[in-house]
């Protein structure tokens, strides 16, 4: 009973602190999750009204370059047609004619091109057309505006062209005063040329600023020349303030003249000094705030929610007991499996650490005894790996000394017996598996030899060593299988006789093996391949160029094994390096 009170106590303490922590860490969270929610939608609603004020002076800007490119091309008409008609020996002259309906029919904005005398009369016109009576020619301000100034270049506003019969286009005209050659003299006369206003209209209604956002445009004196919703002005259902943007030739302002707040932007068109103005409606630049606000507070709940949830989980992790249980997991984690310390609290932690602990000792038995399996079967593995010797060596080797006692070779024959023999002696070598690097370049020499019958003096070989290096002790067999995979890969298919080198020399304090041959080589992928083992070949030794480099890693370590040089049709170098063991099994 008593045991039973304590345990309950200790749950209610451990809840009590679990409580405390967490809301402790909720509240603070919750304060800054707030503060960093409201600088959040503070920057970023600053930053959306920046935007859009930036993109509405960047659209603008876009729609002046555009009129700006478009009047700079139809004042070169201008100029182009005042040129054709200054240097023209007659106005009526039928040359000018086809020059001027070249440039007509090649600009399809401009309408008509016409001279005019300064009492009105037509003095020449394309297309030709007749005019139309009582149009008040001398009263339009295009004539007016050529007739006071003939030096300056005029454009009219956008109006209705009632000069000649047939189709009434609204046009742009142009007007200068120019003087054209005559039977007297020189006789002062008025170019007009005038343009589709249709061209300024579609480079304006390409732009949209918002949903409800437009665009138009007023002269030096505030008259409209493009306005999206002209005829509702014009009726008197529409009015725009214009007496801002007269004060003004760029900026951006705030009005609120009309009812709805409203977001001005002016630009000024530089040749004509028309006025591009702007105008955003500011509560859609709110709805993108409400949309940000509304991602913000969605953000913020998510937040808050997943804050409470890890606090939980981590505040449900501070009580001692689990803790203490906590870190004898991370030393098994770590690779101490000798945990074995006895952990105090409730009775469910205690029941938990002493299963813990059975299972931990069940565990290092378990490895000991996979250990102790592991290492049986790699001896065995190592075993079977080093008696394995290709059938077909011996195979061959036997039908070689068939066929010489069939031809008489009896010297040869015995010579080939006899280093078969020697080779089967070193590679048994009484059952050990290390044996002396003397030993191991016997068994290579005999190897050799009997290669060297079987592909009748095909290659040459020469075997060098250090005396130092003799008596140092190696894993045996293990220059036969690269000397054989020089054969069988490098020197068998050569037009010429081959050649093999093996060397054995002390190199920082290493032994070094070394097999040479100038057979065909390998490239860099076959390379690789060789040492990985996953390189796939017909022929060659059991044993194999990667089980020779796992034997001398297994045996010595990873600083051990084989290097491969190789070019191909020049030939292949394979290092071998050990240790230099002596005798003793101490390293020299």
């Amino acid at each position: 009973m008593k045991k039973l009170l304590f345990g309950v106590v200790d749950a209610i303490k451990a809840k009590s602190i679990q409580f405390i922590i967490t809301t402790s860490f909720t509240l603070v969270t919750v304060l800054v999750v707030l503060f960093v929610g409201v600088m959040l939608y503070s920057k970023f609603s600053e930053t959306a009204e920046q935007n859009a004020f930036l993109n509405t002076q960047q659209i603008l800007e876009q729609v002046k370059y555009n009129l700006d490119s478009y009047l700079n091309g139809t004042t070169q008409i201008f100029e182009l047609v005042d040129d054709k008609i200054r240097r023209s020996q007659s106005i009526t002259s039928e040359k000018l004619n086809e020059q001027l309906e070249a440039i007509v029919e090649t600009r399809k904005d401009i309408v008509s091109i016409a001279v005019f005398s300064r009492k009105g009369e037509l003095l020449m016109g394309t297309p030709s057309k007749p005019m139309r009576k009582n149009s008040k020619l001398t009263e339009q301000s295009w004539f007016q505006s050529a007739i006071d100034d003939p030096n300056n270049l005029s454009f009219s506003l956008p109006h209705i062209q009632n000069l000649f019969k047939g189709e009434y286009t609204w046009v742009v005209s142009m007007s200068r005063g120019i003087t054209i050659k005559g039977d007297r003299g020189d006789i002062p006369a008025v170019l007009l040329v005038d343009v589709n206003f249709k061209e300024i209209d579609e480079l304006c209604q390409r732009v949209g600023l918002g949903k409800r956002g437009y665009v138009y445009i007023i002269d030096l004196v505030g008259n409209i020349v493009y306005h999206p919703q002209q005829q509702l002005i014009y009726v008197g259902l529409k009015n725009e303030n214009r007496s801002l943007p007269l004060k003004y030739s760029y900026g951006s302002y705030v009005d609120e003249a009309e009812g709805d707040k409203r977001l001005i932007t002016i630009k000024t068109v530089d040749q004509l000094g028309w006025k591009i103005i702007g105008v955003s409606y500011m509560d859609e630049i709110a709805t993108t705030k409400s949309e940000i606000s509304r991602f913000i507070i969605w953000l913020l709940i998510f937040v808050i929610v997943m804050v409470l949830f890890v606090l939980s989980y981590i505040s449900a992790k501070i009580s001692k007991p689990i803790k203490m249980l906590e870190r004898s997991m991370e030393r098994v984690e770590q690779g101490d499996f000798t945990v074995n310390e006895p952990i105090r609290g409730s009775q469910e932690v205690e029941q938990l650490s002493l299963r813990f602990h059975l299972m931990m000792a069940k565990v290092r038995e378990l490895m000991s005894q996979i250990i102790q399996e592991q290492e049986a079967k790699r001896k065995s593995e190592l075993e079977v790996l080093q008696a394995q010797i290709h059938p077909h060596f011996l195979y061959n080797t036997l039908n070689s000394v068939v066929r010489m006692v069939g031809i008489g070779k009896n010297e040869d024959v015995i010579t080939t017996i006899t280093s078969l023999s020697k080779l089967f002696r070193i590679s048994l070598s009484r059952g050990k598996n290390m044996i002396t690097v003397q030993e191991e370049l016997e068994h290579v020499r005999h190897y050799l030899i009997i290669q060297k019958m079987r592909y009748k003096q095909k290659f040459e070989y020469e075997i060098e060593a250090e005396d130092a290096v003799l008596a140092c002790k190696t894993v045996k067999l293990l220059l036969q299988p690269i000397v054989e995979n020089a054969i069988y890969h490098g020197i068998e298919h050569m037009a010429d006789p081959g050649e093999i080198r093996i060397s054995a020399s002390l190199s920082e304090g290493k032994v070094l093996l070394q097999v040479r041959d100038n057979g065909l080589g390998m490239s860099p992928a076959v390379r690789e391949q060789v040492l990985t083992g996953s390189y796939k070949s017909e022929g060659g030794s059991g044993v194999g160029i990667h089980n020779v480099h796992e034997r001398i890693r297994l045996t010595f370590g990873d600083e051990y094994g084989l290097e491969i040089e190789s070019e191909l049709e020049v030939g292949t170098v394979v290092k071998v390096w050990i240790p230099c063991l002596q005798g003793d099994g101490q390293e020299g």
